[in-house]
């Protein structure tokens, strides 16, 4: 493997793109027209503008990419997550040109794709299930009869999925009718696929992941737990590891489980397996994702392991060397996603132009990044600038620089989720550990934020006037 195309751009781009270069690996950068000034594309050794600024006519055209990857001799195509990364028809596409894919097998990408089909293939495992019907509905009258076998509230999903999109609970029989119209409606928008099933609302939700990595010689491993569960809209937006509530008991059942439904569906590459964790500890199986996570560099922190290297190492038949009982949790990583959003009106995208953008520093501070000083934010795409992720000991002390990395992280011109970063890492129901997927709508609003603002701008007042008042007293001091 000499060359490899990444098909993505922003930061994930220069994340692979990294990678690539360490390992001797000549690197190919795609991008659109919108994006001919970006980061990604200085980076690479070679870039090619596919298309237009939006996704379906540049990102997404899998036909585009593949004829500059052909034109440009590259052995594999590493697709980041997003775009075509859960592609299976991509993944077609590259092995019938010659490509290699880097990810797994597009039958895997299938079968994990859609939620049924995933469900059926983890029966044989005992993989634990939250309760439901096995089949796509389309019938309400089906729905309020399920509903009242399992018990209300249940959710409605989408079988193809994903992002909270296709998603609706319902916690009244009167309410089936119309969320599952709202669910299917929704589903057929975002996904051409308007087949939804129905299964148990489990309340206080704890959404806990595992990254797996899987060989083509039958190797299987797990690199521990990710917790997600600080979530707005259903999309993550503050993720750690370790989960500050697993037991070793609990971590090595769930790690076991992960590499049961990997083995399900013969998985190669790096995936996640995505599970639901109730109130009293049960944890049942959400989805498996069959690409590298947003989330992923605080797996790599905490375990020592670059997950790209080795998706890159697997990809060309090489054998993993590393066997589970070498792996070993060392420390706590916490990660932030900086999107242009402003928490302050329900998260809504915020566009403008980064007149300051100065990343935060230090040995504890990782910033995976994709913008720079002076660049506009485009509005096609997914509004996150970038991740930041911080390292300690402990948990507490990787949350204290996580609050010491926002407060150095200075940017002017667009509205972020930096404040909200904020107001999580200082809320005691993060700081203990005691909390759920219902974080946001429990404890967050724009009022107490700035409150908090507030009373912290008085209090920094308040210290630099006496501190002042010091400095005035020492200077009227006789010699």
């Amino acid at each position: 493997m000499k060359k490899i195309l990444v098909a993505n751009r922003g930061e994930i781009a220069i994340r692979v793109l990294k990678t690539a270069k360490q390992m001797g690996i000549k690197t190919v950068a795609v991008y659109s027209e919108i994006d001919r000034r970006s980061p990604h594309v200085k980076y690479a050794g070679e870039a090619v503008c596919i298309g237009p600024a939006p996704s379906s006519e540049s990102y997404l055209r899998g036909d585009k990419i593949i004829e500059v990857a052909k034109a440009l001799n590259v052995d594999a195509i590493h697709p980041g997550y997003g775009f075509l990364s859960e592609n299976a028809e991509f993944a077609e596409l590259c092995e019938a040109n010659g490509i290699i894919f880097i990810g797994p097998r597009s039958k895997a990408i299938k079968m994990m794709g859609d939620k049924l089909a995933a469900k059926e293939a983890v029966k044989d495992y005992n993989i634990p299930m939250v309760p439901g019907v096995d089949h796509a509905i389309t019938d309400p009258k089906e729905a309020v009869e399920i509903a009242k076998k399992i018990g209300f509230p249940i959710l409605i999903k989408a079988a193809a999925g994903g992002g909270g999109k296709g998603m609706r609970i319902v916690e009244k029989e009167k309410d089936v009718e119309s969320q599952m119209k709202r669910a299917i409606s929704e589903a057929t928008s975002a996904f051409g696929d308007g087949s939804v099933f129905v299964e148990k609302y489990v309340t206080s939700p704890r959404h806990i992941e595992i990254q797996i990595m899987a060989d083509m010689h039958g190797n299987y491993l797990h690199f521990f737990e990710r917790e997600c569960s600080i979530q707005r809209r259903h999309q993550k937006v503050v993720e750690e590891a370790p989960s500050a509530i697993l037991t070793p008991q609990l971590r090595d059942k769930m790690g076991q489980a992960a590499i049961n439904v990997a083995r399900s569906c013969n998985y190669i590459g790096a995936g996640t397996v995505e599970f639901l964790l109730d109130a009293d500890h049960n944890f049942y199986f959400l989805e498996m994702n069959t690409r590298l996570q947003v989330e992923h560099p605080v797996t790599e922190w905490i375990s020592g392991v670059d997950l790209v290297e080795l998706q890159i190492k697997v990809a060309r038949g090489e054998e993993l060397t590393i066997k589970q009982k070498d792996l070993r949790i060392n420390g706590h990583a916490v990660e932030l996603r900086v999107y242009a959003e402003d928490p302050m009106n329900d998260f809504l995208p915020s566009v403008g132009t980064l007149e300051e953008y100065i990343l935060p520093k230090g040995e504890h501070v990782r910033v995976d990044n994709g913008f720079e000083e002076g660049m506009d934010i485009p509005i096609y795409y997914d509004p996150m600038l970038s991740k930041l992720i911080t390292y300690g000991k402990t948990r507490s002390e990787a949350i204290e620089w996580m609050i010491y990395a926002i407060d150095t992280y200075k940017i002017k011109g667009v509205r972020t989720t930096l404040p909200f970063g904020r107001f999580v890492c200082k809320h005691e129901a993060f700081r203990s550990g005691n909390f759920d997927t219902h974080f946001v709508k429990n404890y967050f609003s724009p009022s107490i934020v700035e409150e908090a603002s507030e009373v912290e701008a008085e209090l920094a007042a308040k210290l630099a006037l006496k501190q002042y008042l010091k400095d005035q007293k020492l200077l009227r001091l006789p010699n």
